[in-house]
């Protein structure tokens, strides 16, 4: 079994979750997990000097939690889908292996340390600040967006989030939220597909190997039963090629 750890982060209103939601319905054996499912009470969401509610900051969230649910579908992805009512989709005779695909989504997940390790990948969408105020100025919160919220502290802690995950040194792509969904999707769909080829390649390059040193160590035995001597010569050279190592190890 194969797993895949995908990061869809960016500033609010951006498309993560349409993108996100697009990306699970095209890739066989995923599963999603969307950070804002993490919220804490907002009866315990701090508030800042402006009296502004901080809900942009880790503090609010429960990623305790969110890493537990992240943590068990790494431990049996299988078992995670079913538990979400999904069934896993078994490989075709041509293919090698499964490959489990884990969807992560949310504005904060390159910022905590003990999650932005696992992504493979990461994707981050990006809009004008023009465009995300007037997208989030549309959009009914509960509780509601008090006045001044978004130029007093949405759009400044996006700024300050942002430069936080830049210096990280992770290895992130941008990608422009204002072109049509559709092309986004295709994009990242395409990327992602490309890495679950690649990991399908790799688990076929072990078996080859995995079956060529079988191979190898059935003549062996043959050779052993009928020409002890020449046999252990043999026997010596192939223990010095990486591969078999690898094999026996």
């Amino acid at each position: 079994m194969k797993t895949l750890v995908v990061g869809v982060g960016g500033v609010t209103n951006g498309g993560k979750s349409t993108l996100s939601k697009s990306l699970h319905q095209q890739i066989p054996n995923s599963c999603l997990i969307a950070q804002d499912s993490y919220f804490k009470d907002d009866s315990v969401v701090p508030v800042d000097s402006n009296g502004f509610k901080q809900y942009d900051i880790l503090d609010a969230l429960n990623m305790d939690t969110m890493m537990s649910d992240v943590d068990s579908w790494r431990r049996d992805p299988e078992a995670f889908l079913r538990r979400r009512g999904l069934n896993p989709e078994r490989a075709t005779p041509s293919e090698d292996e499964e490959v489990f695909v884990l969807i992560v989504e949310g504005f904060l997940i390159f910022n905590h340390r003990p999650l932005n390790e696992l992504f493979y990948k990461r994707y981050s969408i990006e809009i004008p600040y023009d465009v995300c105020k007037r997208r989030r100025s549309l959009r009914v919160y509960t509780p509601p967006d008090p006045p001044g919220y978004f130029d007093g502290y949405v759009w400044p802690m996006h700024l300050k989030n942002r430069q936080e995950m830049e210096s990280s040194g992770s290895e992130i792509l941008f990608l422009d939220g204002l072109k049509p969904k559709e092309e986004l999707l295709a994009d990242v769909y395409e990327d992602v597909r490309q890495e679950i080829k690649r990991l399908r390649g790799a688990w076929q390059t072990i078996l080859n190997e995995y079956m060529d040193n079988k191979s190898i160590l059935l003549v062996l035995d043959s050779m052993r039963k009928t020409d002890p001597v020449r046999s252990c010569c043999r026997a010596r050279r192939c223990q010095e090629s990486t591969s078999f190592r690898r094999m026996c190890h």
